[in-house]
């Protein structure tokens, strides 16, 4: 894909082909032994390397299955916990951070996951060169860094013209699937993906939580002190 087969809307976002508003800082966080390890031994059987060039998911899963790509799976284990109740669809991860990538590697290796992958690189520029249109069954962004400080918000991630670049990732019926423990943030979610012509709510407003998405220890901690989860899971029409 070059920029001439970028629509408008993915320009504004992206601004070339690093000048887009990133939702991340790649923090200098301490990698453990063990992640970096499994970091350097799986990502050579199961990492795939960022390139500017439309991926091939039947030759990369070695399978015709249905594909759900994941932005943003912190360290892992909602993404292992997934893939592992569900054999049959195949998973796409994406993350910047080493830690992360280094502790789902470790979880791929002891789980023995043959149906998740791994791309450590930039989730807006991966879908705009490596993700071709209507080739994904699903979306999963799970709490998404929510840059609570109102001068931040532009930093969020949830953004219209992301959001119609995934829509026309999806196959039609595909799933996009949210969820944030910041209610400014979901409500955010839910306005940005009702603004999208492509898709449409699976509910009045929020959804319940599908069986699916496993509790965090984090978001059941959360859950005991009273905090809420708002989950917003739309639909392309």
């Amino acid at each position: 894909m070059n920029d001439s087969d970028i629509s408008d809307s993915e320009n504004v976002y992206t601004a070339g082909r690093a000048g887009h508003i990133r939702s991340f800082v790649l923090r200098q966080g301490r990698v453990s032994n063990a992640q970096q390890r499994y970091h350097t031994e799986m990502m050579a059987r199961i990492g795939i390397p960022y390139a500017n060039a439309l991926l091939d998911f039947d030759a990369v899963f070695g399978r015709s299955a249905p594909r759900i790509f994941e932005i943003g799976f912190g360290m892992g284990e909602t993404s292992a916990t997934i893939a592992e109740a569900n054999p049959h669809q195949d998973y796409i991860g994406v993350e910047v951070h080493t830690p992360g990538v280094g502790s789902l590697c470790k979880l791929i290796a002891e789980k023995n996951l043959a149906n998740l992958r791994i791309i450590q690189h930039d989730a807006v520029e991966v879908l705009r060169d490596m993700i071709p249109e209507g080739s994904l069954d699903g979306v999963h962004i799970f709490f998404p860094d929510p840059w609570p400080k109102a001068r931040h918000h532009k930093r969020r991630l949830i953004q219209p013209p992301l959001i119609a670049t995934l829509a026309r990732r999806l196959k039609p019926g595909g799933y996009l699937h949210c969820a944030t423990d910041w209610e400014n943030y979901a409500e955010q979610m839910l306005a940005v993906l009702a603004g999208e012509a492509l898709l449409q709510n699976t509910a009045s407003g929020f959804a319940p939580r599908p069986d699916y998405r496993p509790l965090t220890k984090f978001e059941q901690r959360g859950l005991r002190l009273g905090h809420g989860v708002w989950d917003v899971i739309f639909r392309r029409r």
